[in-house]
């Protein structure tokens, strides 16, 4: 009624009776008037006075003692880009129920004044920040630096957000105890492998604390479980991760102090030689190619030159050797479980020539070799179990010689088969 009456009319008059009238006006009836100006304001051809005279009088009304009239004009105006800045600025920092569509939909606000709300708003606020559309890089760091876990999973099930990667780091850091936070991570294509790692690491953290609890495994035992797992993850990561990230992973595992020789030579006899030459980059400063040149030369010398460079125990230096050439000559036979699994065949006869070298069997290196053996050998058969089961039943041969036998006669057949 009143926006058909503004393009009739002078605006000016209507606007003060509509004051004069909005100071004894139920809190309903005010509403649906303040709703009609801003409307109004918004799709009606008005003079320059009268724009003038309504955007004054909606100003006022932003002192409107209930939050129905303010609520009013956030509706109109969430989604406006013609909407008074100084009338969504101020709706923006109103109390929730009354901020909520501004918040969420209005192109008004800028970066400084989303990163301003995540600081200062409630999580319902920060959720909605989170759920915009196109959000920003600069205002998503700032929901991962502060923001609550809901806001933070909400930003990442945004698909249309720009998170940084330091962002991402950042919500593992804070949240990635968190079962929810955790699947969104893992589920995400761009996730660093960086990242990925640290969220599994605390998966198994929090699962060797759960089991240890329940007292259903020793404190010793749990952690050694829980090694043993968290260098099968970081190999099986590595083995997917393509491009740039494999050495950015490897740097990460250096400096976290998890390049351990084990780990390295589990990445080797699972056929992963790529981290196995990423390694020793990172761990001589060699160019990549000559790496690469070094570990295909079979002699031997080089090569042990390299591993020595590398810092590598001189204990282990033979079964690396070792390891290099049975790679060589297995090639990419046994390769079941690409290159995040110890391949069996290698292990093994990286063993037997240890063994026919006269190492001790009491020497760690033999003791985590073995270890290998028998885990290649567990997963090997848990492939071929899963293989066969999966293979479709072949039908039964029925033999239907005895069809015309009674039950008696074909007991004693049996028998006597």
């Amino acid at each position: 009624m009143l926006d058909r009456m503004l393009r009739k009319v002078g605006c000016v008059m209507i606007v003060r009776h509509f004051l004069n009238w909005a100071r004894s006006a139920p809190a309903s009836e005010r509403a649906e008037a303040t709703r009609a100006l801003a409307r109004a304001f918004l799709i009606s051809d008005l003079s320059s006075d009268d724009r003038i005279a309504a955007e004054g009088a909606l100003l006022m009304l932003l002192d409107d003692a209930s939050p129905l009239v303010r609520r009013a004009m956030a509706d109109v105006f969430a989604a406006s880009w013609d909407a008074p800045a100084a009338i969504v600025h101020a709706l923006s920092c109103d109390q929730p129920s009354v901020a909520s569509p501004i918040i969420a939909h209005s192109p008004l606000l800028i970066d400084a004044d989303l990163v301003d709300l995540v600081a200062t708003a409630n999580i319902e606020i920060q959720t909605l920040i989170a759920q915009r559309e196109q959000l920003p890089r600069t205002v998503s760091a700032a929901l991962a630096e502060v923001a609550a876990a809901q806001a933070c999973l909400d930003l990442l099930e945004n698909p249309s957000a720009d998170i940084a990667d330091m962002s991402m780091a950042r919500i593992a850091e804070r949240f990635g105890h968190l079962a929810a936070i955790r699947e969104a991570l893992l589920l995400r294509d761009d996730l660093p492998s960086a990242i990925r790692l640290a969220l599994i690491e605390k998966l198994s953290e929090t699962l060797s604390a759960f089991v240890v609890g329940r007292n259903w495994l020793t404190q010793d035992r749990a952690e050694r479980i829980n090694f043993e797992s968290c260098e099968k993850a970081r190999v099986n990561i590595a083995a997917r991760t393509e491009g740039a990230g494999l050495p950015a992973l490897v740097s990460h595992l250096a400096e976290s102090g998890t390049l351990t020789p084990g780990l390295i030579l589990r990445a080797l006899l699972s056929g992963n030689l790529l981290m196995f030459e990423h390694a020793l980059v990172e761990l001589t400063g060699v160019a990549p190619h000559r790496v690469a040149g070094l570990i295909q030369d079979r002699s031997g010398a080089a090569l042990s030159s390299l591993l020595h460079k590398a810092g590598l125990p001189p204990a282990t230096i033979p079964a690396f050797r070792e390891a290099v050439l049975a790679y060589h000559e297995v090639g990419f036979v046994d390769s079941a479980g690409g290159q995040s699994r110890l391949r069996r065949t290698m292990v093994e006869r990286v063993l037997t020539r240890l063994a026919g070298q006269d190492a001790r069997e009491t020497d760690p290196l033999m003791i985590l070799l073995r270890r290998f053996a028998a885990e290649a050998a567990r997963e090997e058969a848990r492939l071929f179990c899963d293989e066969l089961v999966a293979t479709p039943d072949v039908p039964e041969f029925v033999d239907d010689s005895y069809a015309d036998f009674e039950d008696a006669d074909y007991d004693e057949a049996l028998i006597a088969a």
